[in-house]
């Protein structure tokens, strides 16, 4: 019998940790597949936006697609309210080149929909992506909503309800049956049939009622926020049965907390700067300055930060350091985890940053025009010089901030950097910082951010005209932490 205050889990409950391992100790490779349903599993709704906005996106043509393309994301519940997505998108697509839905769906994803990944559907991706399986991001909406998101988690093959289209254009019809309940379960089947899928041995994971068919496909049915009918269904066939968090929007504690750490950043690099204006030596006031300003906005905040490796951060010095940027709170993460004795090359873009540029000018940060590639390399030139004056160096190698958690490509400058300097690699893998501050946002949730800083490359063998394998071994590093954080 349990004691008093404990909280027995839901029977069919499973951590993620659990669902993770059962993927990594079940079959492996392409002829299994794992089919993700889109809202709901992989991508939870959005509220309504207020009545003015709803309006004002109604009385404009662009408006009233980005609104139809949105409010269907969390998909439909029930057969009626699929049907008036489906009508409200033929009768208002009608006319509308495929080219413009395509290109609009990015730019909703890229302003919207990125930040309502569920971090842990994005864990089960690179899970099943690690075991060889073969991936399928499956919806009863469009590819024009759908496919942004496949495309940034990795997915190669989308199954979507599709739109019938002549010369370019949308007609105002469904090319074929819409993937609804069973059409839904029938692409899953024609889809197993075309690529040699082992069904039985396969996955997938849903939330409603209306992808019970869908559940019922696979061998490994997995129920993923459900709604009471597929927790009735998951309970009597031993589903297992995952939990994902959603992500709200900011609420009105954020603001403050928000405010408070902009206002410690302001304050504690100002303290930092008087504290040690007496030596009238700039690289120790700017020390001072990162010090005082990276801990005032962590106090303000109320984000703590857990280092894995935290030796490896202190030597050897110098070093470049490269780590993967989803947030600008890296910034202050990054001063956290170093401490003193570095500098940085950031995008010239940044300049424009009412706080973070000139704080960025008084530590010496260097600047980088990337549209300007010979310029680039030409503003690299004293870095090398800073880094065998003894001065790190901290680069982000993706060279812009990531949408989600995918590690993108890297760029060489900073390891042709290490190479000329004669000092090492040191890369700082960072996790949740884009659940603190998203992207496109400067408000900051509380939380913990964990970094894990990985021992010294030494980089001094390495070919400069090819280290296209040197470099990407480096970058699957980052993948491979990510997805299998270390102990500490």
């Amino acid at each position: 019998m349990p004691g008093v205050g404990v909280t027995q889990r839901p029977v069919g409950a499973q951590d993620l940790g659990e669902a993770l391992e059962a993927v990594r100790n079940g079959p492996q490779g392409p002829r299994v597949a794992a089919f993700f349903d889109f809202g709901g599993t992989v991508v939870h709704g959005f509220n309504p936006p207020p009545l003015p906005r709803r309006l004002a996106r109604r009385s404009s043509t662009r408006g009233a697609l980005t609104a139809t393309l949105l409010s269907s994301i969390r998909g439909a519940r029930s057969e009626g309210e699929y049907e008036r997505f489906l009508q409200t998108a033929m009768y208002s697509w009608a006319g509308v080149p495929e080219a413009d839905l395509e290109e609009l769906g990015r730019q909703v994803f890229a302003h919207s929909v990125y930040g309502h990944i569920y971090p842990e559907a994005w864990r089960l991706v690179r899970e099943h992506e690690t075991a060889g399986h073969t991936l399928v991001l499956i919806s009863s909406i469009t590819c024009y909503q759908v496919r942004p998101v496949a495309e940034e988690l990795g997915i190669p093959h989308v199954l979507c309800t599709a739109m019938a289209v002549q010369d370019g254009v949308l007609t105002g019809h469904v090319e074929g049956k819409p993937l609804w309940r069973n059409g839904k379960a029938d692409a899953v089947r024609r889809f197993a049939i075309a690529h040699d899928i082992d069904l039985t041995q396969s996955w997938a994971y849903a939330d409603s009622a209306a992808d019970l068919p869908l559940l019922q496909t696979a061998g490994h049915p997995v129920a993923v926020n459900p709604d009471p009918r597929v927790v009735l269904e998951a309970a009597e066939k031993d589903w297992p049965v995952l939990h994902f968090r959603p992500r709200q929007s900011p609420k009105a504690t954020d603001y403050v907390r928000t405010l408070a750490g902009l206002a410690g950043l302001l304050g504690g690099a100002l303290f930092g700067v008087a504290a040690k204006a007496h030596t009238k030596q700039r690289r120790q006031m700017a020390d001072s300055m990162m010090t005082y300003a990276a801990d005032s906005t962590l106090r303000g905040t109320g984000v703590k930060i857990r280092v894995v490796g935290a030796e490896n951060a202190r030597a050897p010095r110098p070093a470049v350091f490269i780590f993967n940027h989803q947030s600008q709170f890296d910034i202050v993460v990054l001063a956290e985890v170093l401490g003193t004795g570095f500098t940085g090359i950031a995008k010239r873009e940044i300049t424009k940053n009412p706080v973070f540029g000139p704080l960025m000018r008084f530590v010496e940060v260097t600047f980088i025009d990337r549209a300007n590639t010979a310029a680039a390399k030409a503003a690299l030139e004293p870095v090398v010089e800073t880094l065998r004056g003894g001065l790190s160096v901290v680069i982000a190698p993706e060279g812009t901030r990531s949408l989600t958690p995918r590690i993108g490509p890297f760029k060489k400058g900073a390891f042709h950097i290490a190479m000329r300097a004669g000092v090492p690699v040191i890369p700082v893998v960072i996790r949740n910082a884009g659940e603190i501050a998203w992207r496109n946002s400067a408000v900051v949730r509380k939380g913990v951010v964990d970094v894990a800083v990985l021992p010294p490359i030494d980089v001094s063998g390495w070919d400069p005209s090819d280290m296209d394998a040197e470099v990407e071994q480096v970058r699957q590093l980052f993948v491979d932490t990510l997805l299998h954080w270390p102990d500490s």
